[in-house]
């Protein structure tokens, strides 16, 4: 479904991305683990096309999207959900979740879709009426979740989903990103610094170092690697 080659981002003089090979089957998870700093976010803002590259090329059901503006991205099927949730503060959750179906053409459908996003975070339907910015860490990484899903992607980008969340929430909410993907056949690329849970739940993984993949392999055998376990599982 998504095909990255040799991948070169800059910010001024500074190069962010040296040369990214990544691949996304469809249906599938896959996580990209690291560091501060490695460039992950990086990669996930240039994919949604937030940042262009210097050069390198980006393939979107075979298309290259590398020129489209972020809009027409959203259009094609590609939605992200961002680091620090980024949520409107100050409109309310309804709100919030019809933003993100701005680029639809298909309105009438935006019930059922609501409807089903209340299935999976059905915090989210208790606080319809609250604004955005007085929920918790974790209801607003629910939401922020929920407005991506709301442009029905077919390729979802989770950019840091437990940071700043309480560890039983964290527990929860990956669960539900599971289920999401096995329901209904999104495919996801997690960008993740908790790498055992990133790992637990991924189809396949890519480590990302200094703007660089050192390695990737399936997420069962990212685990069990010894330079891995010592440099993102804490042993």
């Amino acid at each position: 479904m998504l095909e990255i080659k040799d991948l070169h981002v800059n910010y001024g003089a500074i190069k962010a991305l040296k040369g990214i090979n990544l691949t996304v089957k469809e249906k599938s998870i896959v996580t990209l683990i690291g560091a501060n700093g490695a460039g992950k976010t990086t990669l996930l803002r240039t994919i949604s096309s937030i940042l262009k590259p210097a050069s390198g090329l980006i393939h979107f059901n075979g298309e290259v999207i590398n020129e489209l503006p972020p809009n027409k991205v959203v259009e094609k099927g590609i939605s992200q959900s961002p680091e620090g949730r980024m949520i409107f503060s100050n409109l309310t959750v309804k709100e919030n979740l019809e933003m993100g179906a701005y680029t639809r053409k298909d309105k009438h459908n935006l019930k059922d879709d609501l409807e089903f996003i209340y299935t999976f975070f059905p915090r989210i339907k208790e606080r319809l009426k609250q604004l955005g910015g007085t929920l918790s860490g974790g209801e607003q990484q629910m939401l922020a979740i929920s407005r991506a899903l709301m442009s029905k992607p077919k390729l979802l980008l989770l950019d840091e989903p437990s940071l700043g969340i309480a560890p039983i929430l964290v527990k929860q909410i990956f669960e539900q990103i599971v289920e999401l993907n096995k329901k209904t056949g999104i495919t996801i690329l997690l960008v993740e610094q908790n790498a055992n849970i990133a790992l637990s739940v991924a189809d396949y993984g890519y480590v990302m170092e200094t703007g660089h993949i050192i390695l990737e392999g399936d997420a069962g055998s990212l685990a069990k690697n010894e330079n891995v376990r010592k440099a993102y599982l804490g042993e």
